[in-house]
């Protein structure tokens, strides 16, 4: 068991450390953080954010004299920004995913690692991790403004819904990533492999809205393996044990078939 675990401990050093020296992953992290940047902005301050919303709602109130409801503007925005958020996986983390993989098919030192020692379910759980790690950085500034935006609310907002919406985030990238993981390992082209991760994401964000065209026990089935339904449950605060499962599932499916692929190519080299 220590083999292993140190096998996966330099497995994940090595991916990270390969990372923080790209400057394809520099690039991927400054898009996201603009274009995170902008949907901070928005959402809070733009023409039609959250804090104008309000404004507008309240002095409708008061010209009516009717009483308006209390709206909790902190937990409608991380709400509305993690939804924002998880959309944007859908384009950053197949770029990411796309060389865990494929770079290495294209390198030829693939089949070393086919033919090493290590086992693949060690080498596949040591990249996922180290691309996981990397992205978690990427999440830190963000929630770092997300911090200052609601720290001035009153009363103050519940720790466990921003919490429980960003282990959400969190968990939806292991998926993806996980997956995207999957289909680097079946090419060497790093371009295939993103355009492919995309496709089969996109459809599993979106199998709900099939799921609501096919009736009965199909339909139900397939809305449970929606994504993105299970995603929007943690970002509202609600903590449910089968969104935990269905992503752990997802994680555990990529980890599987990495290895499996793995598997198959050191049976072609022997």
């Amino acid at each position: 068991m220590g083999v292993v675990l140190s096998n996966i401990i330099a497995i994940y050093r090595r991916e990270l450390q390969s990372y923080f020296v790209s400057p394809l992953a520099y690039a991927i992290a400054g898009i996201f953080w603009f274009i995170a940047g902008l949907f901070f902005v928005m959402i809070l301050l733009g023409p039609d954010g959250i804090l104008v919303g309000v404004a507008a709602i309240d002095a409708q109130g008061q010209q009516l004299g009717v009483p308006v409801p209390p709206i909790d503007v902190p937990y409608e925005f991380i709400r509305a920004f993690l939804d924002r958020m998880g959309w944007l996986l859908l384009f950053i983390l197949p770029i990411l995913s796309m060389g865990l993989y494929a770079e290495e098919r294209k390198r030829g030192t693939l089949e070393l690692l086919a033919t090493s020692p290590i086992t693949n379910w060690a080498v596949a759980l040591g990249k996922l991790l180290g691309v996981l790690t990397f992205f978690t950085t990427m999440v830190v500034p963000m929630l770092v403004f997300e911090a200052i935006a609601i720290s001035g609310s009153n009363p103050p907002m519940a720790l466990s819904i921003p919490l429980l919406g960003h282990f959400g985030l969190i968990l939806l990238a292991a998926a993806i990533l996980s997956l995207g993981m999957f289909i680097s390992s079946l090419t060497d082209s790093t371009i295939l492999s993103a355009v492919f991760t995309f496709a089969v994401i996109l459809l599993l964000l979106l199998i709900d809205l099939i799921a609501k065209i096919v009736p009965g026990p199909v339909g139900e089935a397939l809305g449970y393996l929606s994504l993105l339904k299970h995603y929007n449950t943690l970002i509202q605060g609600i903590f449910d044990t089968s969104a935990l499962i269905l992503f752990a599932s997802y994680i555990f499916l990529g980890i599987f078939l990495t290895a499996q692929s793995i598997d198959a190519l050191r049976f072609q080299r022997q």
